[in-house]
């Protein structure tokens, strides 16, 4: 059987999409929350330090034309009173510095009616800054104070990495959740196409029934596909189930015809040269009759071992009914036939096949047991199994190949002038097979071959 050519699987690619899809989800969820974070603790900084600035412009006054500050204390320590964090702050009057550190920038855009903010390096730290301005008439003449304060960030950093870790472990745990997320969703998924594959591929070739399971609308084209296609093949199968019954019957009727005038010929004729080339000709009808039959016996197995017509069966009455049956056979090589058997073993069986099983294990130990010998036919039942025994006094098989004779078309070496096709072994393999049953075959010590065949009870 050809494998089909796999390329990827529809499990990866939607375990890949769906990982891809949470682990970006996650890569944003963290970067989200540190946005945020970020912000709010920047925030709530900015806020601090513009109350700080205010309460810094509130403490000004004018005395006699002049400004006087008077820097409270709680401005600037309701800064460092929180954290541990480094508090800067400058006054200008318009472009004048007034007090401070003269070097602390001012955000641009500052006016007096809102506040600026800046981020920006200072004595080799990282501040935030925040100016605010208010007009002061100073001698008739709008001046404008401005006034800043800044606070290093490294709080702010402190607690936007803390908020920065968590958003990780918070994005690697939604992650690992993800994936066993992914895993049931994919599971899901794929469960009709699992489930299609194995009711199909419980199927034998003769099990041509539409799938009638229902499957998702995706998966309608596909399933529509397979039973148009098992409609074609149970055609097909149908013709050549025909076909062979009719070429087996129209090759053995004329054979059978052939070999009746080849028998009356023979009589008649004295020439012993003649006679030896209408047993040679009757020998050959004889083996193309047998092979005609056994195809046949080996096609209707195959069509039959998938759809078993199981019946409660009692293997002794079987076996007795083939030993009748062949006895005739077995007389004229005076055989004795000899039948050991229990007084009933039931088996669930198709009685068709087993018993053609039985006629082709019986028919080589006749056909290779010499003249005057004797078979024994033995059926008892174990525990678990019943096992139907074939014993002859015959030359037994080969010692080297024992599990080709089972193969189609293979004979012993031992088999040279016996009527045969290589089938015999072959069609009882297949039907213990569809039983679940063994085939074992074997030489006995004493001289002969044996055969078990054993099938499951009931």
């Amino acid at each position: 059987m050809t494998a089909p050519v796999v390329r990827g699987s529809i499990r990866r690619r939607l375990t890949i999409i769906f990982l891809s899809a949470a682990a970006a989800l996650s890569i944003l969820v963290v970067l989200a929350i540190e946005s945020v974070a970020r912000q709010a603790v920047q925030t709530s900084q900015d806020n601090i330090l513009f109350a700080s600035a205010v309460s810094i412009m509130d403490s000004v006054q004018l005395r006699d034309g002049q400004v006087v500050i008077d820097l409270p204390y709680s401005s600037l320590s309701m800064l460092d009173s929180v954290t541990d964090e480094r508090v800067f702050y400058a006054i200008y009057l318009d472009q004048d510095f007034v007090t401070g550190y003269d070097a602390l920038p001012i955000p641009a855009g500052v006016t007096d009616v809102k506040g600026a903010y800046q981020t920006a390096g200072f004595l080799g730290e990282t501040v935030r800054i925040t100016a605010v301005q208010r007009v002061f008439a100073i001698r008739d003449v709008a001046q404008n104070l401005t006034v800043a304060v800044a606070q290093t960030q490294t709080n702010v950093r402190q607690t936007v990495e803390q908020v920065r870790r968590w958003a990780i472990g918070m994005g690697l745990a939604f992650f690992m959740a993800s994936v066993g997320i992914t895993w049931i969703l994919v599971e899901f998924a794929t469960r009709p196409l699992r489930r299609l594959a194995q009711s199909i591929s419980r199927r034998g070739p003769k099990d041509l029934r539409p799938v009638a399971a229902s499957v998702p609308r995706e998966m309608a084209p596909l399933v529509t596909s397979l039973n148009s296609l098992m409609q074609r093949l149970q055609v097909s199968l149908k013709r050549s189930e025909e076909f062979i019954a009719e070429a087996a019957h129209r090759v053995r009727t004329p054979l059978a015809i052939v070999r009746t005038q080849a028998d009356v010929t023979l009589h008649r004729v004295e020439k012993e040269q003649n006679r030896k080339a209408l047993r040679d000709i009757v020998r050959a009808i004889d083996e193309s009759s047998r092979a005609a039959g056994q195809l046949l016996d080996h096609a209707m197995v195959t069509f039959r071992a998938d759809d078993l017509d199981r019946e409660r069966v009692d293997l002794t009455k079987l076996v007795h009914a083939s030993l009748e049956q062949l006895r005739p056979l077995a007389d004229l090589r005076d055989l004795d036939l000899v039948a050991q058997t229990a007084a009933s073993v039931w088996v669930q069986v198709d009685p068709i096949l087993i018993q053609n099983a039985v006629h082709n294990v019986l028919d080589n130990a006749i056909k290779y047991t010499p003249l005057l010998g004797q078979i024994q036919v033995s059926v008892q039942a174990t525990a678990t199994q019943a096992q139907i025994t074939v014993t002859d006094s015959g030359p037994g098989f080969p010692d080297g190949g024992k599990s080709l004779l089972t193969q189609r078309f293979q004979r012993g070496e031992n088999a040279r002038g016996v009527v045969g096709s290589g089938l015999g072994l072959t069609i009882v393999r297949d039907v213990m097979a569809a039983h679940n049953g063994t085939l074992e075959i074997s030489n006995i010590t004493q001289g002969g071959a044996c055969v078990i065949l054993s099938l499951p009870l009931e």
